[in-house]
């Protein structure tokens, strides 16, 4: 049975692909899918529940690109920039819903987001606006219309962040290992999203072999890598990923079972 649809509005690092800057072959490339904005998906569930994952600072581009005119919930994993710098483009789904927004992620996120906009929770002059939301730490298991999410304690670097999991898939963005308790989290999976930044080594995201290690023991059906650097170009390294595994590009969308 369909669970829904994910759409993959970017699935590039903080950097973004093109880098300013670079002339290398993949940020000079003529293929669409090596144009890498900040990571974010959003779900299409099948209760018509739409849920984004993280407010990246392309939040706009990515969802006049996508055609997006809702968004019911957010789901944060961290507050780095790349992942919550877009939160004002909000604005534009409560007019469209005349209606606040529910953000749900760890305490220690948003706490963070509260103090990075803090003009959203003070008393002032609204001037040209602020984005209506309200936050909600979460733990454990929560229900957003007739789903479960369960968060994902995954680890950044030395960080705890969360990826996210709803009934068979998985989304696991940003990360370089996973504690010995998340692993039951993530069994019977169909469909899974996990960060594969590039071959060469980083201390806070999974290399591309590291995620490969990731779906061996997980066992999902189909595994898509997101948070991909200019180190990886589309076509080539697709080429080399072994069955059920794929690289995701911006735009992508995939029914989810």
């Amino acid at each position: 049975m369909s669970l829904g649809t994910v759409r993959f509005l970017g699935t590039g690092t903080s950097h973004g692909v093109p880098m300013i800057g670079c002339r290398c072959d993949v940020c000079r490339s003529a293929d669409p899918r090596d144009r890498r904005s900040r990571p974010s998906i959003y779900l299409t569930l099948s209760d018509n529940t739409r849920l984004l994952v993280d407010t990246t600072p392309d939040l706009r581009t990515q969802a006049l690109a996508c055609d997006l005119d809702r968004v019911d919930a957010i789901l944060f994993t961290h507050c780095h920039a790349d992942h919550v710098m877009g939160l004002d483009e909000v604005r534009r789904f409560n007019v469209l819903q005349n209606a606040s927004v529910p953000c749900y992620g760890d305490r220690v996120t948003l706490e963070e987001i509260r103090r990075t906009f803090a003009y959203i929770f003070e008393a002032a002059d609204e001037g040209g606006g602020i984005p209506k939301i309200t936050l909600h730490p979460v733990d454990a298991p929560f229900a957003i219309g007739a789903h479960t999410i369960v968060p994902v304690p995954v680890l950044h670097g030395r960080r705890p962040i969360f990826g996210y999991r709803v009934g068979a898939f998985a989304y696991l963005t940003d990360c370089s290992a996973i504690p010995d308790e998340s692993w039951r989290l993530l069994e019977g999976l169909d469909t899974l999203v996990i960060d594969a930044l590039r071959h060469r080594p980083h201390r806070s995201h999974f290399t591309v072999a590291g995620a490969l290690a990731v779906i061996e023991r997980c066992g999902p059906r189909r595994a898509l890598l997101t948070h991909i650097c200019h180190d990886l170009p589309h076509a080539a390294t697709g080429a080399m990923l072994p069955r059920g595994v794929e690289m995701a590009y911006d735009g992508l969308a995939v029914e989810i079972e």
